[in-house]
């Protein structure tokens, strides 16, 4: 698929969380409708939609009426069957295609995926029995982190093995084989993002590398600018670059990278999407991640980001909601504050972010500390 889709045209989202709402938002600001398939009612991507298709996700007859909704189809996450994806591409209406979901949607295949590139990842090992847990053990050393093959997000499916005793207590979980991956834990010295936007024909820009700082394997702030010498975003850069060029992306895709003590960087994961570690782009930049990936998946040009004020993005969770709301009427206009129309806030759940804007990234941290809402770094 390589036509330019043009306003009023129908962009259809699988999915209906919060990345779908940003998306839909900008999407709508450039003209287009939109519509949406969730199987939450009024979810928060269908509450700024002109139509939601409310089943499951893996409904052949949901993605039916989508695609008839619908001139093109994106996605707000990696979770969709292969049955719908093949489907939608089938009818020549899913620009991003199902080979990258495809990688992403399996650690073990997305790790392989960036091997290919050329790209380097920390050392790891697939793992579906505990007798091939010990193996990867002895072979990489401790500690290692053991992650589920799929699903798994914010520190679910994932364990940290420090010891003996660590190793012995996870015996249980190989009571039926599993698929897994164990890798080397990283000693690195800051956490890096970078979005990479690419559209059909072959034009692909960054957004400038983010600083992310996580609580309880939780995304906490997204820095930007990322506060690394030169040489490092560039390479940063280049390896983003490199991944939407080797696996022919269509659309956003998100580059978690490890800083390492000696200034090299290791890819740790991909998202096929736009990210939470982009969201300062809606303040910092023109053009946002979420409008950058619908000009990607309408094949439209693409913008040059770059990032016009210091911006520090701080995730509003369930637990911190209240608070926020009772701090509205105190904040100044460079707090950009976005909800996501979430009907219930449990204490982890990410219910929005505020975007502090700044004449510096120190400033900006200052902001978010005098709100008194987050505990001090």
């Amino acid at each position: 698929m390589s036509e330019i889709i043009l306003p009023p045209a129908t962009i259809g989202i699988l999915g209906g969380g919060q990345l779908g709402r940003m998306m839909a938002i900008s999407a709508r600001e450039m003209g287009y409708r939109v519509a949406t398939l969730d199987p939450t009612v009024n979810c928060p991507c269908a509450q700024v939609a002109d139509h939601q298709v409310v089943t499951d996700y893996n409904s052949l007859a949901g993605a039916q009426e989508l695609v008839r909704r619908s001139d093109v189809i994106t996605y707000e996450f990696e979770n969709i069957g292969a049955i719908v994806a093949d489907f939608i591409q089938k009818h020549d209406c899913l620009p991003q295609g199902y080979h990258l979901l495809y990688a992403t949607q399996n650690r073990l295949r997305e790790k392989e995926s960036i091997e290919a590139a050329g790209v380097q990842v920390a050392p790891y090992r697939a793992v579906n029995t505990y007798y091939e847990l010990n193996k990867a053990v002895q072979e990489l050393g401790l500690p290692i982190v053991l992650k589920t093959c799929q699903g798994g997000y914010d520190g679910k499916g994932q364990w940290v093995i420090r010891n003996e005793a660590g190793l012995t207590e996870l015996a249980g979980l190989f009571a039926k084989p599993q698929d897994m991956v164990a890798e080397k834990f990283v000693s690195f010295t800051k956490e890096l993002s970078v979005i990479v936007a690419r559209n059909s024909r072959g034009e692909t820009e960054t957004f400038p590398a983010a600083e992310n700082i996580h609580r309880n394997n939780i995304l906490h702030l997204s820095i930007a600018p990322a506060r690394i010498p030169r040489q490092v975003a560039q390479h940063a850069d280049e390896i983003a670059r490199k991944l939407a060029i080797h696996l022919n992306l269509t659309g956003t895709l998100a580059i978690e990278m490890f800083l390492l003590n000696d200034g090299s960087l290791l890819v740790n994961e991909l998202a096929p999407r736009p990210h939470n570690s982009g969201h300062y782009t809606q303040q910092a930049c023109i053009t946002s991640q979420f409008e950058q990936h619908i000009r990607a998946v309408c094949n439209l040009p693409l913008d040059k980001p770059r990032i016009d004020r210091p911006t520090v993005m701080v995730n509003i969770l369930g637990k911190h909601l209240d608070q926020v709301l009772e701090k509205i009427p105190e904040l100044r206009a460079s707090c950009k504050v976005h909800l996501y129309g979430k009907a219930e806030a449990a204490p982890n759940r990410k219910m929005g972010h505020i975007n502090v804007v700044a004449n510096s990234v120190e400033e900006a941290l200052e902001t978010i500390d005098g709100l008194n809402i987050w505990p001090k770094l």
